[in-house]
């Protein structure tokens, strides 16, 4: 069976819910694909307190079997930390790159995230990372994969930080169009019309 791998920090590993298993993004996607009697292994990948540089130490087990589609969400640690924006640009490139030669088969998405106003504000180079990452490697992405969820206290743990799981409910939802439009290239491009016209 085909894996779709989420690949990230707290906020796949589903950091404070109750029942990440059923209620973090990975499991809500997976229940969105049965619904729609789609069949692959959904892998939740996640590592809370992961910043790029940790996630690229541990890529390597993630990148076996048959994976349809290799989804990356990170750097939200390592801002928050501080760290270099072409540090981190540099370690998500890695693991793209990883990715792609592990996996050429495999459609890539990014999440992205929407960075508060201090991010941008003093020349830090952290704007426009994820796009610029997407639009170099002709991957697909979701710009902010959090709308509508974050700043919203009630869709929020208090730390402000983490959803709760009616929070993950909208992101499930904003990123869904992403994978099904991924699936349904895969399909096209598999069918047996389309490989009799190449």
């Amino acid at each position: 069976m085909e894996k779709i791998v989420f690949f990230g920090n707290s906020l796949i590993a589903g950091y404070g819910l109750k029942d990440p298993k059923s209620e973090a993004l990975p499991a809500l996607i997976d229940q969105k694909l049965k619904q729609q009697r789609f069949s692959f292994e959904v892998v939740n990948a996640g590592l809370s307190g992961d910043t790029t540089a940790a996630a690229l130490s541990r890529i390597a087990p993630y990148l076996t079997g048959n994976i349809a589609i290799f989804v990356i969400e990170l750097g939200a640690n390592d801002f928050l930390r501080g760290l270099s924006p072409t540090l981190i640009y540099n370690n998500l490139q890695t693991i793209l790159s990883r990715v792609r030669v592990a996996q050429p088969l495999a459609s890539i998405l990014i999440l992205g995230i929407a960075l508060p106003q201090w991010a941008y504000g003093h020349g830090s180079g952290y704007q426009g990372i994820y796009e610029k990452l997407a639009k170099e490697n002709g991957v697909a992405i979701v710009p902010s994969f959090l709308k509508n969820v974050a700043g919203n206290r009630s869709l929020n743990m208090p730390d402000g930080v983490h959803p709760l799981a009616s929070g993950y409910r909208i992101a499930a939802e904003n990123i869904w169009p992403e994978i099904h439009t991924i699936i349904q290239a895969r399909a096209d491009r598999n069918s047996p019309q389309s490989n009799q016209l190449r």
